[in-house]
């Protein structure tokens, strides 16, 4: 049932909406056992991966390196983002459009943006980690050292929070009057701007702004990193580690591809009325295809994870 407060005389005889409706995916909503079994099991998937990554990066010693302490941040990031969404979204397959009270829309709102945007800006610094081994491996240790490595992810989240907590502040500035019906899985800020009854057009500039300088910085970042990765191996010697090399970028490279391509499809764009229903497919790309893909690309294909792996589940069987 929608919940309405009155206003303020002075403001006329407008209500303010205090709860609001997830839509989710009405069109397949027929399917939702079935879609809410695949989910399920990605979103177990996807958490239990990631968990085992920053496990046994904290359990075995050989894994204390900037790269595995980035990917395990990474990682922890990463199951943070998906149970601020998935839960809600397995619900909507199970039962249908679900309620969200405001508090609990601008709640989630922050904490998908906050941890997207720190989780860009750590891909960047991974980016820039990768860089230095490959192109700088004799300076590899003087510069990413532990204390850098501390600063670097300190500064990822440092900039994220003031950044989104700003912007969340705006949006919760809006007046919401109805329609109360959110076409999406989750409280997105741009299908939230446009249910707003008062001029939102300065917030969606900020939105849009703001997304889309820390998109594409990190983007720009992490393309120059990998251009000169790649021109680095293409100067190897050996015809087998330069398809070795090529192989591990490539598989780097086809998920930052859909992270970066979803997101800017999403964002980076001023007027997205036209594009509220296609946002939906391409926000699953980016909620439960790349945090599936994340651990398998980025270490469980590794020898020396799959060697910690092991070691860390026999001790488990010793020790009982």
């Amino acid at each position: 049932m929608l919940l309405r407060k009155e206003m303020p005389m002075e403001m006329g005889n407008v209500t303010t909406v205090q709860e609001f409706i997830l839509e989710g995916f009405p069109t397949i909503q027929h399917l939702g056992k079935i879609l809410f079994l695949v989910h399920v099991l990605a979103y177990l998937a996807s958490t239990i991966g990631n968990a085992v990554i920053v496990t046994i990066t904290c359990a075995d010693s050989r894994l204390h390196t900037p790269m595995y302490f980035f990917l395990s941040t990474f990682s922890f990031v990463e199951c943070c983002f998906i149970n601020a969404v998935i839960p809600k979204l397995l619900i909507i397959f199970l039962l249908g459009r679900q309620t969200i009270s405001f508090l609990a829309c601008l709640i989630q709102a922050f904490v998908f943006l906050f941890l997207g945007v720190a989780g860009f800006f750590l891909i960047a610094v991974m980016s820039l980690d990768r860089y230095v081994a490959i192109c700088k491996p004799l300076h590899y240790t003087t510069i990413m050292n532990p204390k850098t490595c501390f600063l670097l992810v300190t500064a990822c989240f440092a900039l994220a929070f003031p950044l989104i907590t700003g912007l969340v502040i705006k949006v919760s500035q809006l007046s919401f009057c109805g329609p109360h019906v959110i076409p999406h899985f989750f409280c997105d800020l741009s299908p939230l701007i446009h249910l707003s009854c008062s001029d939102s057009r300065s917030v969606e500039m900020l939105a849009f702004v703001l997304i889309s300088f820390i998109l594409l910085t990190s983007l720009l970042i992490t393309i120059i990193a990998y251009s000169n990765i790649v021109v680095t191996i293409l100067r190897l010697p050996s015809a087998r580690e330069k398809q070795k090399a090529f192989s591990t970028c490539s598989s780097h490279l086809i998920v930052l591809s859909l992270m970066y391509g979803s997101c800017v499809f999403i964002y980076v764009k001023p007027k997205q009325t036209n594009r509220l229903d296609s946002n939906r497919e391409a926000a699953l790309v980016n909620t439960v295809v790349t945090p599936l893909l994340n651990p398998v690309i980025y270490t469980l294909r590794n020898k020396l994870v799959h060697r910690a792996l092991r070691e860390t589940m026999c001790r488990m069987k010793i020790s009982r």
